[in-house]
């Protein structure tokens, strides 16, 4: 349960410290106080959203710390069997939140608020009219299996959808996918058919400029032999300075150096004039060879100026082409696939369907039964619950049924849907039914109510506050209510109050606690009579909570 909760900096509360107790506590005072903020911090604290308009005017942030008890499944957050959730705004609208000291997400700080406080206020009670949450009551109250089965059939029809739009797009691009595959089929034919490879163009265009210049290409080599071997050629002068140097070497140590040098150039121009004959005859002319370089230079630069700029990305390009081509030619298979996971979705979604049609519709006639129970002990006699539960003309995400809470306020009435018969009032005891129907359905340990009270008063507000009591019992419960009929029956009374623009929260004593429920009683300073009614309250909670236990 809710141990402590301690607010800085949020709303008209400058700082508050709280600690409820284990059973009702009950928040009373003026409109305005601040009351309602409180809960507001509690819902920060348990990972709603908030934004700047909630930080106090002239301080730098809100903050929000709440002390629990740990629940099941936050062992690893809590320390001496306890762990804190904390959340902090500032005025710029940047926040954090922390579980145990620990910074976590919102989300993370949600999902654990969840398993420790559930909380009601009048957009709670509008919920009640939305269809979904009619069938998700339905559905808890109809055991764990229909809870079971109703996630299952989520997961199956979620498979169906899937299985039906992929199926759509594929059976809708048929006909482009068609166009497709005969172009990608004459795109890797064309490729294909020339072959290229990586660097080829390069080494045509240079063997055709060789093959087209051969005959210069032979007068050349030949003219440089002839400079180099001919009688008296650079050849013969390079082997007489050579031995003329080597006989100089031989009577000057000093010239060894240049005899070395003239030896090496002469043998040099040796290797040279046989490879450069060797060159010459390497040198062909060969008409037919130069025009296949020729065509095949044609070929590629044709698929370069439709596919790539270079060989390399015309082969990148034909790679590509043919992964595609495997795609869209295993459509056809992947149509056969999806039509076969179709078929079973269907049939799964189907039997699943008609499994929670059966549950709801026997469960629903009870449920009824027991909202129907729980008005009458909230102050409305002759006023019937029922869950209509109809079937749809086709499966939808909640199944083939149209679940639908109708409410009758007495026996000349007509029996309607919720939201078109029900007042605000009615509205308010109809969502503390469903809640004291779902205090046997979950294990949330504290429970807080906002304007429960709306539109009530008198003996229902007596009934309300009963009730609240009853279910004070066996979970912690929070209430803000402007009703004395509801505050007599606190475990712990904790008046809000104004002063100089702050919030102030005191816990009133049993001396305390006749004057502020006689003040709500008349509005006004205590009167005499309005004392006296407010001690009948008192005694008529005490006689309420003693038969209780």
């Amino acid at each position: 349960m809710l141990r402590q909760l301690h607010i800085t900096g949020l709303g008209v509360i400058r700082e508050l410290d709280m600690e409820p107790a284990a059973g009702l506590t009950v928040l009373t005072g003026e409109t305005g106080a601040g009351k309602t903020m409180i809960t507001v911090g509690i819902s920060l604290a348990l990972g709603s959203r908030g934004g700047a308009q909630l930080v106090r005017d002239g301080d730098g942030s809100a903050k929000v710390q709440a002390r629990f008890d740990a629940a099941a499944g936050a062992e690893e957050w809590a320390e001496d069997g306890e762990v804190i959730l904390a959340r902090t705004i500032g005025a710029e609208g940047r926040g954090s939140a922390r579980i145990g000291g620990q910074l976590t997400t919102a989300t993370a700080l949600a999902e654990m608020g969840s398993k420790l406080v559930e909380i009601h206020g009048q957009h709670q009670s509008l919920r009640l009219l939305d269809g979904a949450t009619q069938t998700a009551f339905l559905d808890r109250f109809a055991g764990t299996e229909q809870v079971e089965r109703v996630a299952a059939y989520r997961a199956a029809y979620a498979t169906l959808q899937t299985a039906r739009r992929e199926l759509d797009g594929l059976m809708g691009a048929a006909r482009e996918r068609e166009r497709a595959l005969d172009l990608l089929a004459y795109q890797v034919r064309e490729i294909e058919s020339v072959g290229p490879r990586a660097g080829e163009t390069d080494e045509l265009q240079a063997e055709a400029t060789r093959l087209g210049h051969a005959e210069r290409l032979q007068e050349l080599a030949d003219a440089a032999v002839q400079a180099l071997a001919q009688d008296g050629g650079a050849g013969d002068l390079l082997a007489t300075a050579a031995r003329g140097l080597d006989s100089a070497a031989s009577i000057d140590v000093g010239a060894s150096d240049l005899a070395e040098r003239g030896n090496a150039l002469a043998a040099e121009v040796t290797d040279l004039i046989h490879e450069v004959r060797a060159y010459r005859e390497g040198v062909a002319i060969d008409p037919g060879r130069l025009q296949h370089a020729r065509e095949r230079l044609s070929s590629l630069q044709a698929l370069q100026r439709k596919y790539g700029a270079t060989d390399a990305d015309v082969v990148a390009f034909l790679e590509q082409a043919r992964d595609e081509l495997d795609s869209l030619q295993t459509a056809d298979d992947r149509l056969e696939e999806l039509r076969g996971e179709l078929d079973a979705a269907s049939t799964a979604v189907a039997a699943l369907a008609e499994a929670a049609h059966a549950s709801r519709a026997e469960a629903s006639p009870g449920l009824g039964r027991a909202l129907t129970q729980h008005l009458e002990d909230l102050g409305m006699p002759g006023a019937v619950l029922e869950l209509g539960v109809e079937r749809a003309e086709d499966v939808g995400p909640l199944g083939i049924d149209r679940v639908e809470l109708r409410f009758r306020g007495g026996p000349s009435q007509p029996l309607l849907p919720l939201a078109k018969a029900a007042s605000g009032g009615e509205l308010s005891r109809v969502m503390l039914a469903c809640r004291s129907v779902l205090a046997d359905l979950d294990d949330v340990p504290t429970l807080v109510f906002d304007e429960v009270d709306a539109g009530i008063g008198g003996q229902a507000g007596l009934a309300v506050g009963r009730r609240l009591a009853q279910l004070a019992t066996a979970r912690q419960v929070l209430v803000v209510t402007h009703l004395p009929q509801i505050a007599c029956f606190a475990d712990l009374h904790v008046r809000v109050r104004k002063e100089d623009g702050e919030a102030i929260a005191e816990v009133l004593d049993d001396r305390e606690r006749p004057m502020e429920l006689s003040r709500m009683l008349a509005g006004m300073e205590a009167s005499e009579h309005a004392l006296s009614h407010a001690e009948e309250l008192l005694d008529e909670a005490a006689r309420v909570r003693a038969g209780a236990s």
